[in-house]
């Protein structure tokens, strides 16, 4: 179902799974399926999200040697899924080579299976050794879906609200996180995420990973939230595919009703 000026409402299913340490292939055709099968079910979802680094994990001491050159591979099968099936595809992030190094990339296509957006993370995780290994991007993105603007955020960046602030301010209605979010810090990710969505009067939709990885292990509970900050939809811990529907014109409606946009004054705040 496209989205129309009458029709405001998306449903979405987000791809929470287990990522396969360092094996792209095996990666892609488990995600291939798991994304069939979500493109199936009895009420097709207008977008399909993706966890973060889904095709390799983190393995970051070989990232060089496994991370798709220039995102071409991935690229090409995202964009013939979603114009195949018409559908949405918020691919996740990616580890992606160029010629400036290894980038934590999430690239969006549209139904039509054209590129509506890249964005490479801007916020590396130390925890995590990213910053070692990885090139951080430079830019805020935004990005038009059926005429409704969206942002993108990777895990990590959810702690850093400027970057939500700034998408809102441009007037994005979702914002979308794919993540690898691990234990203990699952307060931190639900909570975190509903500030966002609450601040920002905007839908929150995010993707997370399961299972172990080194010492890592992830909890999924991956979720859609409305511009209230109630939860529409959260997986558990296991892998699954999390669906639930959203209904844009609510943006409007809490905006107008809370008017913080107006009420900022940004020349007292100090960053």
């Amino acid at each position: 179902m496209n989205m129309t000026e009458q029709a405001k409402t998306w449903q979405i299913a987000l791809i929470q799974t287990d990522i396969t340490l360092g094996d792209p292939s095996r990666n892609r055709d488990y995600l291939k399926n798991q994304m069939e099968i979500a493109a199936s079910s009895e009420v097709k979802p207008d977008v399909i999200i993706l966890p973060e680094m889904w095709n390799t994990g983190y393995a970051l001491d070989i990232i060089h040697e496994i991370a798709d050159p220039n995102g071409e591979e991935s690229r090409e099968w995202i964009a013939e899924f979603a114009k195949s099936h018409g559908i949405h595809v918020v691919a996740g992030s990616i580890a992606e080579k160029r010629d400036a190094g290894v980038f934590n990339t999430m690239r969006i296509f549209s139904a039509s299976g054209e590129e509506a957006a890249s964005y490479s993370k801007i916020h590396l995780f130390r925890l995590m050794e990213e910053e070692k290994h990885l090139t951080s991007g430079d830019q805020i993105v935004s990005f038009e879906l059926d005429g409704v603007l969206a942002g993108a955020s990777i895990c990590y960046d959810i702690r850093f609200p400027e970057l939500a602030r700034s998408l809102s301010l441009l007037g994005a209605k979702v914002l979308f996180v794919s993540a690898e979010w691990p234990h203990p810090r699952l307060h931190h990710w639900r909570t975190l995420l509903m500030a966002r969505a609450i601040e920002n009067q905007m839908y929150v939709v995010a993707c997370n990973r399961t299972g172990a990885s080194g010492k890592d292990s992830f909890f999924g509970h991956s979720m859609i939230i409305d511009p209230w900050g109630e939860i529409v939809a959260e997986g558990g811990e296991d892998e699954e595919i999390v669906t639930g529907s959203i209904n844009l014109s609510l943006v409007d409606q809490v905006r107008s009703k809370i008017p913080v946009f107006d009420d900022r004054r940004p020349h007292l705040y100090k960053l």
